[in-house]
């Protein structure tokens, strides 16, 4: 079954987060009607290589073409005509862009699946999704339209008031114009005690609304105080969770809507206090209640107003590189990254364009003068509103990085920290006035880890899923200096979550035990069992020449790379002690074997089989193990087809028959088999077997 088949059954939950994938950027329609072809491109290759994904650009957009002529709804028609266009404009100067951009959607995708069908959840999920949540957006919902329309309520209030004031002012201005003769009848003192009865209601009805107001805007104040903040707050611990591989990140059009209506109170009450400003230039009195209570009603809208806004400003989107897309917030310098911000709020006509700046490393501290950084391309840009967020401003920014070799005449030298522990930000700025109120933006991207090679991705990484798991601060750039400690549970998760979003599928309970075990020993049966920093990364493991964290990392890229079909069909056990495996096949049949990441190998893998030696025991045997340099020149699926073995000056044979438990061979991996051929004439093709001599 196709993986877009396999989507349209899911769950409307898991249909909502997959809704989520799809914008302007990758629209869901393109998907649909190319689910077929598109599953069927190397998009993963594509996103790394730049004349495969031009390549893949013109096709998809020949496949449109085709597709649109062959459409008998106009309607549908039309609308991939405008997707065709949009593509065009979107990627034609930037095609890898639009390869990684499919290639994340697709493996989100998997992820979706896969946790549809692993329903438990780990600390850090269920952090971050709970039951209450749902309620607690029912409660934020009514409230907000309770606010809203109580400040509607207000407006006709407003005009009763005005009708009531130009009422008194007719007469008074009636009574004025009479003759001083006519001032003594009793007809005139009839029409003065009217006059002061209808003062004294107005005088009522304005404090009756001024009370009215002053409730509302403490209803708002409350309502942002303890619900708005902090679901921005929520909202901002999801965007770092997802950032290392957690749950698809979902919420932020509610609270767009949250803060739009809000900040249409807002406005809509500042316009109200300016109508009552309006009203006392006509009419006031002594002790009038406008004069006196709306100047501190009116400053305090415009802080409301002022705060809302400016808690709206958020990153949308962290820094990431095109090339990978993966691994968000690790910047190398020279090489193009991305990021967006958003404004909650969707303002009414401003006067002049919003433009945003760019700066990095704006709250660095004081004193510290090693690695440090500028940005090459234009810092400034301009908002715009985007349609897929519903008329809210937003702007992307694509930027490179390069770092200053002096500052002030010194050279830059490393300091205290490792280069993949030093933690930076990239601040965004803007400022405008609206509806007389001056209002500065500044937001800033979670913690960023700069490199300047390829090889300190790994480190960079750990650093970014250590910092995110373990703190919900925007910025500390002396986290490393005194890392905290992460309890199994946690990390367990986590590294989990690697898996999910680089393979498609997380690791099980008995996978995971194998790795605590690796770390930590015995004791890592129990989740609260607490890990540091260094014995994660920093430490070698006891005999070998590198760290845990490495072993896994290159293990997830041999994967990624060589063994994603058999890994994401469970062909391959992977973290098996070797205990575990004596366990699992001493009992088995002769010709058994299972697949295992080797533990003394950096990214290699190995199978081992079991043979029944001469005294009719089992003896289990491995062979040694396959890395990524091997792997390239012959596909693994291939050499568990191929794979002989020599042994005493006997016929060679293939000692792998079943896949634990007691797969037959090629039921599990005859779908992976590649059989093409190298055709040369006039020569006749050849074929690599893999060949191992048993003494």
């Amino acid at each position: 079954m196709s993986q877009w088949k396999q989507i349209q059954q899911l769950e409307f939950k898991y249909l909502e987060q997959v809704d989520y994938l799809y914008d302007d950027n990758f629209p869901m329609g393109i998907r649909q009607v190319l689910s077929d072809w598109i599953e069927s491109q190397d998009w993963d290759m594509a996103a790394h290589h730049e004349s495969m994904a031009t390549v893949l650009l013109s096709n998809l957009l020949s496949q449109l073409d085709r597709q649109c002529s062959q459409e008998q709804n106009f309607l549908q028609r039309h609308n991939l005509k405008n997707i065709n266009k949009q593509l065009q404009i979107k990627y034609k100067a930037y095609p890898l862009l639009m390869a990684g951009v499919i290639s994340t959607s697709l493996r989100e995708e998997r992820r979706i699946i896969a946790s549809a069908n692993i329903p438990e959840q780990g600390p850090l999920e269920k952090s971050v999704q709970n039951s209450v949540a749902f309620e607690r957006q029912k409660n934020m919902d009514n409230r907000v339209v309770v606010i809203r329309s109580s400040v509607q309520m207000l407006d006709p209030a407003v005009k009763c008031l005005e009708d009531m004031q130009d009422d008194f002012d007719l007469r008074f201005k009636t009574i004025q114009s009479r003759d001083q003769a006519d001032r003594n009848t009793e007809r005139m003192e009839q029409e003065v005690a009217r006059l002061q009865e209808i003062l004294n209601n107005l005088d009522f009805r304005r404090k009756e609304i001024l009370s009215k107001m002053s409730d509302v805007m403490k209803e708002i104040d409350a309502l942002i105080a303890s619900q708005l903040n902090p679901e921005l707050m929520e909202w901002k611990r999801r965007q770092q969770i997802n950032c290392i591989g957690g749950p698809l990140l979902t919420g932020l059009d509610q609270l767009q809507n949250w803060f739009t209506l809000t900040a249409q109170s807002l406005f809509q009450m500042k316009r109200q206090l300016d109508k009552l400003g309006e009203l006392i230039l006509k009419v006031t009195y002594a002790s009038d209640p406008i004069s006196l209570q709306r100047p501190q009603l009116e400053e305090q809208v415009k802080y409301l107003i002022d705060h809302l806004i400016k808690s709206s400003f958020v990153v949308e989107k962290q820094p990431w590189m095109p090339t990978h897309p993966q691994k968000p917030l690790i910047i190398k310098t020279g090489v193009q990254f991305t990021t967006k911000v958003r404004l909650l709020v969707k303002l009414p006509e401003v006067d002049y364009q919003l433009k945003v700046k760019t700066i990095f490393d704006k709250h660095l501290p004081p004193g510290r003068v090693h690695r440090q950084f500028f940005i090459l391309t234009s810092t400034t840009k301009v908002m715009d509103v985007e349609e897929s967020s519903n008329g809210c401003l937003s702007v992307e920014f694509r930027h490179l990085l390069k770092e200053k070799k002096y500052v002030n005449g010194i050279k830059v030298n490393e300091g205290p920290l490792s280069v993949t522990e030093e933690l930076h930000s990239l601040s965004f700025e803007a400022q405008f006035n609206i509806q007389g109120i001056n209002i500065d933006l500044e937001t800033c991207s979670f913690p960023l880890v700069v490199i300047s090679n390829v090889s300190q991705l790994t480190g960079g990484w750990a650093s970014i899923m250590w910092y995110n798991m373990l703190t919900d601060e925007p910025r500390n750039p002396d986290f490393f200096a005194s890392p905290l400690r992460a309890s199994w549970g946690q990390l367990s998760e986590v590294l989990s979550w690697q898996f999910s979003t680089f393979t498609g599928r997380g690791l099980n309970r008995e996978q995971l035990c194998m790795l605590g075990e690796k770390l930590m020993g015995q004791q890592a049966s129990h989740n609260e069992c607490q890990v540091s920093w260094s014995k994660f990364c920093k430490e070698n493991i006891p005999g070998k020449p590198f760290s845990f964290w490495m072993w896994l990392d290159f293990i997830l890229e041999l994967i990624k790379k060589h063994l994603l079909p058999i890994w994401n069909d469970n062909c391959i056990m992977g973290f098996v002690s070797k205990e575990t495996e004596r366990a699992c096949l001493k009992d088995k049949e002769p010709g058994t074997f299972l697949l295992r990441f080797s533990e003394s190998h950096l990214g290699g893998i190995t199978f081992t089989w079991v043979k029944q030696s001469d005294s009719g025991e089992a003896k289990l045997i491995s062979v040694e193990p396959y890395t990524k340099s091997r792997l390239s020149a012959l596909p693994f699926a291939n050499i568990i087809r191929d794979y002989k073995v020599i042994a005493d000056g006997e016929v060679p044979e293939n000692p792998l028959k079943f896949l634990y438990p007691g797969i037959p061979k090629d039921e599990s991996f005859r779908r992976h088999y590649n059989s093409q051929q190298s055709k040369v004439f006039p020569y006749i093709s050849s074929t690599w077997i893999p060949i191992s001599t048993l003494q």
